[in-house]
């Protein structure tokens, strides 16, 4: 019984230093955490550039490694630091922190791997509570409830656009009759969504009459198309804002941040909050 309850408060002591911004070792943390995470992102970009890569190799997959180690301590301590590692792991920040390491371990057998250690650029959105930015993560919070409550709206919305640049496409393939780039139903597609999104690259242009006058039709329609997502997304955010604000607590169990001020559990594992 001794020896777990020593347990329990050491796991304690690690949470409140690896998950907190409140006190003066848990500020420590995050701000070397981040310094190194920022040192090990510019090293990977300076390993892609050739004049560099060719008189520093050596000392820049070094440094890589040591940061790829200090990560791989780091994320383990984390895992025991909470009473549910599995939560934290399948958290958004427990996978992009597993994904930070991956990449070296899956480079010793896959070449070229290691570039995808860039992914470790997303855990520096750890900066906002570092920096007492509860705001941004109050924000953050809203957006991604309003994005999940738009999720049918907009599944069903991509359907009807997925279904109108088919018509349209082989519409195009018709009347252009398989010419001036309009070689296949397929390439005529991708000529519909380059030009119902607005990109237009102009490899492929209708030459005819008809043709042009579609092509008008759709780019006009584009323009309406590509504001209906904000709007829904918008619509959400609006009937679905709280007013409670967002505080710093982040949960013994699983490590998820961001719960408002009055919050008894934690909205992701249930979990008491204060203990």
């Amino acid at each position: 019984m001794e020896s777990k309850a020593k347990w329990q408060k050491l796991r304690s002591r690690a949470h409140e230093i690896i998950f907190e911004a409140d006190t003066f070792w848990g500020k420590l943390f995050d701000v070397v955490l981040l310094i190194a995470i920022l040192l090990s992102v510019v090293a990977v970009m300076l390993e892609t550039v050739n004049g560099i890569r060719i008189e520093y190799g050596t000392f820049l997959v070094k440094i890589e490694w040591f940061f790829t180690i200090l990560f791989t301590i780091e994320y383990i301590a984390r895992l025991l630091s909470v009473k549910k590692p599995l939560k934290y792991a399948t958290s958004f920040f427990g996978i992009i922190d597993l994904l930070s390491i991956l990449p070296s371990y899956i480079g010793l057998f896959i070449s070229g791997a290691q570039a995808f250690m860039i992914l470790r650029s997303i855990r520096l959105l750890r900066v906002f509570r570092v920096l007492k930015m509860v705001r941004f993560l109050g924000e953050a919070s809203e957006l991604s409830r309003a994005l999940r409550a738009s999720r049918p709206k907009i599944t069903v919305f991509v359907g009807g656009v997925f279904i109108m640049v088919v018509i349209l496409g082989t519409l195009m393939y018709v009347i252009e009759n398989g010419e001036n780039g309009f070689t296949s139903i397929p390439k005529s597609i991708y000529w519909a969504v380059v030009t119902l999104t607005t990109v237009g690259y102009g490899d492929i242009a209708p030459q005819t009459p008809l043709g042009q006058a579609v092509a008008t039709f759709i780019m006009i329609l584009g323009y309406g198309i590509i504001a209906v997502p904000t709007g829904i997304v918008t619509s959400e955010m609006a009937s679905n804002r709280e007013k409670a604000s967002i505080n710093t607590i982040s949960c013994p169990s699983c490590g998820a941040e961001g719960h408002r001020d009055d919050a008894i559990h934690c909205f992701r594992c249930g979990a008491p909050l204060h203990v």
